[in-house]
This record gives structure tokens, sequence and C-alpha cells, in this order.
């Protein structure tokens, strides 16, 4: 390690638990490998996300980022691999997302995501680093790069994986300074399903439209439901049509609209 690298790492120390320490984190993490904006959010179940760091361009809508906190968060496949207890490290967002994730209008709307990892969006690529921080509460540091730029090499993400023992203890440290005092442990089980999903459709569908329609806005097709179900291919497509019958809806860029409508009056 060069002595500069030293400094970087000592700014990271000395920034824990103040509002600069995204900004050195990110001073430390592009000599490793560079990129054009990253954001930490700190997730937990059932509960808005807090964003403790916001490495955004000044591109990106602050409006989409607002809805995105509202309730956007709840189809990002990093919030779901945080609150599922996933495996902490370094992951490609492709590596998490559901079989039809870039497909799905979460990955094209600019009202509520304007950079995801699509070649439909404005980006190339996002990785991020799931961080347990305890009290069953995790973090996403997210690393992303706009469109005509290359996707993250296999040299990077090594050296960057060598780079994740620090990066989770300095996030560790400084989430023990600046945690909320109302960002506590929610009880949580197996069947329990996001309050955010219950809402949106309350009184119009059964337990497990609700869940379906939930996988539906993630971005599983008819197979994935199937397997996460354990039920056929063919009862996954019959709920999906019970869904848009009950809503009064035929496609699954309605069922999103319905969605995001929710989002802009709640």
């Amino acid at each position: 390690m060069l002595d500069h690298d030293f400094v970087k790492v000592a700014a990271v120390i000395s920034a824990s638990g103040q509002d600069n320490f995204g900004k050195q984190l990110d001073a430390v993490i592009t000599d490793i490998a560079v990129f054009d904006m990253s954001c930490i959010f700190a997730f937990r179940f059932n509960a808005e996300p807090h964003l403790i760091h916001d490495g955004y361009s000044k591109t990106v809508s602050r409006k989409a980022l607002s809805s995105y906190m509202r309730g956007g968060y709840l189809l990002d496949p990093f919030y779901v691999a945080c609150i599922s207890g996933h495996e902490t490290g370094l992951w490609r967002m492709g590596e998490l997302a559901p079989d039809s994730f870039f497909n799905s209008d979460f990955v094209i709307s600019h009202d509520i995501h304007p950079c995801v990892s699509s070649e439909a969006g404005v980006l190339i690529e996002e990785i991020g680093f799931v961080v347990p921080l305890g009290e069953d509460v995790s973090a996403t540091y997210s690393l992303m790069r706009n469109q005509g730029k290359l996707p993250f090499s296999t040299i990077e993400i090594s050296k960057l994986q060598a780079a994740e023992p620090f990066i989770r203890a300095a996030l560790q440290a400084h989430w023990k300074m600046v945690r909320p005092a109302g960002f506590t442990p929610v009880a949580t089980s197996a069947n329990d399903i996001e309050t955010m999903f219950l809402s949106v459709f309350k009184d119009q569908l059964t337990s497990t439209q609700r869940n379906v329609a939930r996988m539906i806005l993630r971005g599983h097709s008819n197979a994935s439901i199937a397997n996460i179900l354990n039920i056929t291919e063919g009862t996954a497509k019959l709920h999906r049509s019970n869904i848009y019958k009950r809503l009064s809806i035929s496609s699954q860029t309605e069922l999103f609209q319905l969605f995001i409508n929710y989002l802009s009056h709640h």
C-alpha cells in the first residue's frame, strides 16, 4: 500500500460518524475501480431505508429518489438480499435479480429508480457490497457505471472483494455512531409480506395473490414464481390472470403503474 493510500484510509476512519464518511470511502475505492455514482443504504424489514451516503450525480432526479425511498426500494434486488439474510460480500446486481428483472418496468422507470442496471436504463452496471450492521439491519454500498462505459472487469471485482473486510468494518463502525434512534429491529417471520404490498392491494387480493403480485413486480417470471411457491407454471399463470382481473388491469405494466400511483399519493 502506498503512503497516499494510508492517508485516505485514515480519512475514512476520521470521518466515522460524520456527513463526509461516504465521500471519504469513495475516495479509497476509486483507487481500486473507477465508478460514476455511489450510494449507501441501510435496510431493515418493513421500514423505510436510511440513506447513509448520497453519491448520486446531479443527473439523478430527486423526485425519483424520493419515490424510491417511499417504497420503490421494495423492488430492488439489493433490498431483498439485505432483508433475506443474503451472504455478505460483493455482488453484481445481475447475480441477485430475479430471472425477468431486467425486462421489468422497474428497470426502465425514471419515476422510481432513475439509475438501474439495464441497457434500457442509464447504467451499464451496478454492483454492491452487502454488509450486516447488526440487529437485523444490513447495508448496501453500491457502485455504478453509466452507459457508454464497460462493466466492472473480473480483475476489478477481485480487487474490490479483497477490500471487502475494510469496507465492512468501516461501515459497521460508522453505523454505530449514526444509527437513527427509531431504526430498531422488527420481529419477522418467513410468512411476512412487506407492509407496502399489503397496503397497495388491501381488500383487493388474497394473501397468496398479494405474494404473487409482489414477485411479479420484482421481476419474477411465471416459471420462477412456480419454483418458489412449489406450484405448476400453469397455476402461477392463473394467479397472474386472476390478479389482473381483480385489479381491472390487463398487463404487468399496469400493475406497476398502480404501485407507482400508490407511492405518489402516500
